[in-house]
Protein backbone atom coordinates (compact mmCIF):
# COMPACT_ATOMS: atom_id res chain seq x y z
CA UNK A 1 0.00 0.00 0.00
CA UNK A 2 1.96 3.72 -0.87
CA UNK A 3 2.31 5.62 2.03
CA UNK A 4 2.26 9.53 2.66
CA UNK A 5 5.69 10.75 2.24
CA UNK A 6 6.35 14.25 3.68
CA UNK A 7 8.76 16.63 1.83
CA UNK A 8 12.73 16.77 4.04
CA UNK A 9 14.18 19.29 2.02
CA UNK A 10 13.67 23.08 1.37
CA UNK A 11 12.61 22.87 -2.52
CA UNK A 12 10.46 19.80 -2.01
CA UNK A 13 8.79 21.71 0.96
CA UNK A 14 7.95 24.87 -1.81
CA UNK A 15 6.64 22.52 -4.02
CA UNK A 16 4.48 20.81 -2.00
CA UNK A 17 2.72 24.71 -0.56
CA UNK A 18 3.15 25.59 -4.76
CA UNK A 19 1.29 22.32 -5.30
CA UNK A 20 -1.56 22.94 -2.65
CA UNK A 21 -1.75 26.66 -3.47
CA UNK A 22 -1.64 26.83 -7.40
CA UNK A 23 -4.81 23.90 -7.27
CA UNK A 24 -6.80 25.50 -4.06
CA UNK A 25 -6.71 29.10 -6.19
CA UNK A 26 -8.29 26.93 -9.21
CA UNK A 27 -10.92 25.67 -7.61
CA UNK A 28 -11.58 29.05 -4.79
CA UNK A 29 -13.37 29.64 -2.88
CA UNK A 30 -16.15 27.35 -3.30
CA UNK A 31 -14.71 23.58 -4.21
CA UNK A 32 -10.85 23.79 -2.69
CA UNK A 33 -10.20 20.76 -1.09
CA UNK A 34 -9.06 22.48 2.43
CA UNK A 35 -10.33 24.85 4.21
CA UNK A 36 -10.13 28.92 3.09
CA UNK A 37 -8.55 29.92 6.63
CA UNK A 38 -6.09 27.25 5.31
CA UNK A 39 -5.31 28.74 2.30
CA UNK A 40 -4.57 32.41 2.79
CA UNK A 41 -2.24 30.94 5.23
CA UNK A 42 -0.39 28.80 2.90
CA UNK A 43 -0.33 31.69 0.49
CA UNK A 44 1.51 33.95 3.41
CA UNK A 45 3.50 31.02 4.56
CA UNK A 46 4.83 30.70 0.64
CA UNK A 47 6.13 33.84 0.40
CA UNK A 48 7.99 34.58 3.25
CA UNK A 49 9.41 31.13 3.19
CA UNK A 50 10.59 31.70 -0.57
CA UNK A 51 11.90 35.20 0.68
CA UNK A 52 13.60 33.57 3.78
CA UNK A 53 15.36 31.23 1.84
CA UNK A 54 16.44 33.54 -0.75
CA UNK A 55 18.02 35.65 1.09
CA UNK A 56 19.76 32.55 3.03
CA UNK A 57 20.99 31.47 -0.37
CA UNK A 58 22.20 35.11 -1.29
CA UNK A 59 24.48 35.27 2.29
CA UNK A 60 25.71 31.94 1.75
CA UNK A 61 26.88 32.81 -1.76
CA UNK A 62 28.07 36.80 -0.49
CA UNK A 63 30.21 34.42 2.36
CA UNK A 64 31.10 32.15 -0.46
CA UNK A 65 32.61 34.94 -2.52
CA UNK A 66 34.20 36.93 0.51
CA UNK A 67 36.05 33.81 1.74
CA UNK A 68 37.96 33.22 -1.38
CA UNK A 69 39.06 36.80 -1.35
CA UNK A 70 39.99 36.56 1.95
CA UNK A 71 42.17 33.67 1.67
CA UNK A 72 44.01 35.39 -1.40
CA UNK A 73 44.80 38.01 0.97
CA UNK A 74 45.84 36.64 3.89
CA UNK A 75 48.45 34.61 1.91
CA UNK A 76 49.30 37.81 0.55
CA UNK A 77 49.64 39.85 3.25
CA UNK A 78 51.38 36.67 5.51
CA UNK A 79 54.02 36.91 3.06
CA UNK A 80 55.08 39.83 3.56
CA UNK A 81 55.12 40.07 7.42
CA UNK A 82 56.94 37.16 7.33
CA UNK A 83 59.73 38.54 4.79
CA UNK A 84 59.67 41.52 7.30
CA UNK A 85 60.70 39.68 10.11
CA UNK A 86 62.95 37.93 7.79
CA UNK A 87 64.83 40.94 6.91
CA UNK A 88 64.92 42.70 10.33
CA UNK A 89 67.18 39.26 11.40
CA UNK A 90 69.39 39.64 8.35
CA UNK A 91 69.62 42.97 9.53
CA UNK A 92 70.63 42.05 13.20
CA UNK A 93 72.91 39.22 11.88
CA UNK A 94 74.65 41.86 9.62
CA UNK A 95 75.36 43.89 12.63
CA UNK A 96 73.32 46.65 11.33
CA UNK A 97 70.60 46.06 14.36
CA UNK A 98 71.19 45.59 17.81
CA UNK A 99 69.14 42.22 18.85
CA UNK A 100 67.02 44.29 21.39
CA UNK A 101 65.13 45.52 18.73
CA UNK A 102 63.28 42.08 18.82
CA UNK A 103 61.72 43.29 21.59
CA UNK A 104 59.77 45.86 19.77
CA UNK A 105 57.31 43.22 17.61
CA UNK A 106 56.85 40.73 20.87
CA UNK A 107 60.15 38.80 19.94
CA UNK A 108 62.61 37.73 22.53
CA UNK A 109 66.04 39.07 21.83
CA UNK A 110 67.45 35.76 20.95
CA UNK A 111 64.32 34.47 18.77
CA UNK A 112 65.84 34.29 14.88
CA UNK A 113 62.75 32.24 13.24
CA UNK A 114 59.66 34.00 12.15
CA UNK A 115 56.74 33.43 14.48
CA UNK A 116 53.64 31.28 13.57
CA UNK A 117 51.33 33.14 11.22
CA UNK A 118 49.57 29.90 10.23
CA UNK A 119 45.89 31.19 10.98
CA UNK A 120 43.94 34.41 10.39
CA UNK A 121 43.59 34.86 14.37
CA UNK A 122 47.27 34.18 15.17
CA UNK A 123 48.30 36.05 11.77
CA UNK A 124 46.17 39.35 13.49
CA UNK A 125 48.23 39.17 16.60
CA UNK A 126 51.45 39.34 14.82
CA UNK A 127 50.57 41.70 11.85
CA UNK A 128 49.66 44.54 14.50
CA UNK A 129 52.95 43.55 16.41
CA UNK A 130 55.17 44.24 13.45
CA UNK A 131 53.44 47.49 12.54
CA UNK A 132 53.60 48.95 15.77
CA UNK A 133 57.00 47.67 16.45
CA UNK A 134 58.23 49.15 13.42
CA UNK A 135 56.99 52.53 14.28
CA UNK A 136 58.25 52.49 17.86
CA UNK A 137 61.96 51.35 16.16
CA UNK A 138 61.33 54.02 13.98
CA UNK A 139 60.99 56.68 16.82
CA UNK A 140 64.30 55.58 18.18
CA UNK A 141 65.60 56.91 14.89
CA UNK A 142 65.84 53.59 13.92
CA UNK A 143 67.29 52.95 9.52
CA UNK A 144 63.95 51.87 7.68
CA UNK A 145 63.88 48.60 6.34
CA UNK A 146 63.04 48.33 2.48
CA UNK A 147 62.22 45.15 0.75
CA UNK A 148 59.58 44.74 1.94
CA UNK A 149 58.85 48.48 3.22
CA UNK A 150 56.63 48.75 6.11
CA UNK A 151 54.37 51.13 4.02
CA UNK A 152 53.57 47.98 1.84
CA UNK A 153 52.94 45.45 4.83
CA UNK A 154 50.87 47.60 6.30
CA UNK A 155 48.40 48.26 2.47
CA UNK A 156 48.27 44.29 2.62
CA UNK A 157 47.85 43.79 6.62
CA UNK A 158 45.16 46.55 6.45
CA UNK A 159 43.49 44.89 3.07
CA UNK A 160 43.50 41.46 4.94
CA UNK A 161 42.08 42.99 8.12
CA UNK A 162 38.93 44.62 6.00
CA UNK A 163 38.29 41.37 4.16
CA UNK A 164 38.76 39.42 7.51
CA UNK A 165 36.09 41.58 9.47
CA UNK A 166 33.72 41.26 6.13
CA UNK A 167 33.55 37.73 6.49
CA UNK A 168 33.41 37.50 10.04
CA UNK A 169 30.06 39.63 9.49
CA UNK A 170 28.62 37.52 6.53
CA UNK A 171 29.50 34.50 8.90
CA UNK A 172 26.60 36.24 11.40
CA UNK A 173 24.46 37.10 9.11
CA UNK A 174 24.22 33.85 6.84
CA UNK A 175 23.76 31.97 10.87
CA UNK A 176 21.05 34.38 11.82
CA UNK A 177 19.57 33.04 8.34
CA UNK A 178 20.24 29.72 9.26
CA UNK A 179 18.73 29.91 12.21
CA UNK A 180 15.31 31.66 11.23
CA UNK A 181 15.46 28.75 8.18
CA UNK A 182 15.11 26.24 10.68
CA UNK A 183 12.53 27.82 12.74
CA UNK A 184 10.18 28.02 9.25
CA UNK A 185 11.22 24.84 8.51
CA UNK A 186 9.15 23.31 11.89
CA UNK A 187 6.14 25.63 11.32
CA UNK A 188 6.23 25.00 7.41
CA UNK A 189 6.00 20.98 8.28
CA UNK A 190 3.34 21.51 10.61
CA UNK A 191 1.38 23.10 8.04
CA UNK A 192 2.32 20.72 5.41
CA UNK A 193 0.92 18.11 7.36
CA UNK A 194 -2.05 20.11 8.36
CA UNK A 195 -2.46 20.30 4.83
CA UNK A 196 -2.56 17.06 4.33
CA UNK A 197 -4.62 15.86 6.17
CA UNK A 198 -7.74 18.29 5.36
CA UNK A 199 -6.71 17.02 1.73
CA UNK A 200 -6.75 13.32 2.43
CA UNK A 201 -10.18 13.98 4.77
CA UNK A 202 -11.73 16.08 2.18
CA UNK A 203 -11.65 13.03 -0.74
CA UNK A 204 -12.48 9.94 1.92
CA UNK A 205 -15.38 9.19 -0.10
CA UNK A 206 -12.99 8.21 -2.92
CA UNK A 207 -11.71 4.81 -3.39
CA UNK A 208 -8.10 4.29 -2.21
CA UNK A 209 -6.88 4.54 -5.80
CA UNK A 210 -8.90 7.37 -6.92
CA UNK A 211 -8.40 9.55 -3.97
CA UNK A 212 -4.38 9.27 -4.02
CA UNK A 213 -5.01 10.29 -7.68
CA UNK A 214 -7.41 13.48 -6.19
CA UNK A 215 -4.93 14.08 -3.16
CA UNK A 216 -1.69 14.05 -5.72
CA UNK A 217 -3.53 16.83 -7.65
CA UNK A 218 -3.07 18.68 -4.58
CA UNK A 219 0.71 17.84 -4.20
CA UNK A 220 0.42 15.06 -1.75
CA UNK A 221 3.00 12.63 -1.93
CA UNK A 222 2.80 8.85 -2.01
CA UNK A 223 5.61 6.55 -2.32
CA UNK A 224 4.88 2.73 -2.86
CA UNK A 225 7.53 0.33 -0.57
CA UNK A 226 9.98 -1.38 -2.52
CA UNK A 227 8.48 -4.80 -1.60
CA UNK A 228 5.17 -3.89 -2.72
CA UNK A 229 6.91 -2.65 -6.41
CA UNK A 230 8.90 -5.85 -6.60
CA UNK A 231 5.42 -7.90 -6.10
CA UNK A 232 3.73 -5.85 -8.58
CA UNK A 233 6.86 -6.45 -10.78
Amino acid sequence: MPYRRLPNTDLARLRALKAAFDAGKANYPYHIAYSQKLYHKIQAALTQFEQTLSQYNFSKERQFSCSKLLSEHFKAARLYVSHFIQVLNFCIIRNEMKPAVRLHFGLSVKDKTVPDLGTEQQFLIWGKRVLEGEQKRAMEGGSRIYNPSIAMVGIRFEKFVEHYNNHKNLLITTQKMHEKVLHMRTNIDELIVRLWNEIEEHFNHLDPTEKRKACAEYGVVYVTRSDEKAEVE
